[in-house]
């Protein structure tokens, strides 16, 4: 099972402003939905609330500590490994072999050392916000596809849509 983290991230490493996404990029969209359909997707509460609902065509798992939180046509974990099981039980009852990371900061944060996979867009540009991209050690990490996006009216900025595998290495 390959388990992966799917971000946009500015140049400067901010991933979001005020609970939402801070540029509009339609091309990057795209991707994450093309990337994430079918999948499990595992995100946080607070990147639930600012989606509104649950992404149709994926099992929408929130991991959350408030023990009285649920919401329709989602599926609610307590923990890292909570949350891994449930996708990876999903994942094998859709016959797909990926569980999705989506979001936000601290999930990715309890979550990288466990990831596979990441599906990077590089935002080309210095953003305000106030929520960052933890740190990720760069040499784990090898490029395997690129795509870019160029700013146009649905696209506020350039940006480049990377796949990178870990590098594992026996120690």
């Amino acid at each position: 099972m390959t388990l992966s983290m799917v971000v946009a991230v500015s140049v400067n490493g901010v991933i979001g402003r005020d609970g939402d996404l801070p540029w509009r990029l339609s091309g990057d969209l795209k991707w994450f939905k093309r990337v994430t359909m079918g999948k499990p997707i595992i995100m946080g509460r607070k990147t639930y609330d600012s989606i509104g609902r649950p992404l149709p065509g994926r099992t929408n798992i929130v991991v959350t500590r408030a023990a009285d939180f649920a919401a329709e046509g989602v599926i609610t974990a307590h923990s890292v490994m909570d949350a891994m099981r449930i996708g990876e039980a999903a994942a094998a009852a859709g016959k797909v072999d990926e569980v999705c990371i989506i979001g936000g900061a601290e999930i990715y944060r309890l979550f990288s050392a466990h990831a596979d996979r990441l599906y990077l867009t590089i935002v080309h540009a210095h953003i305000e916000g106030d929520v960052s991209f933890p740190t990720l050690d760069w040499r784990e990490w090898r490029g395997q596809s690129q795509m870019s996006i160029s700013p146009d009216a649905k696209n506020d900025y350039a940006a480049t849509m990377l796949m990178l595998d870990r590098i594992h290495t026996d120690k």
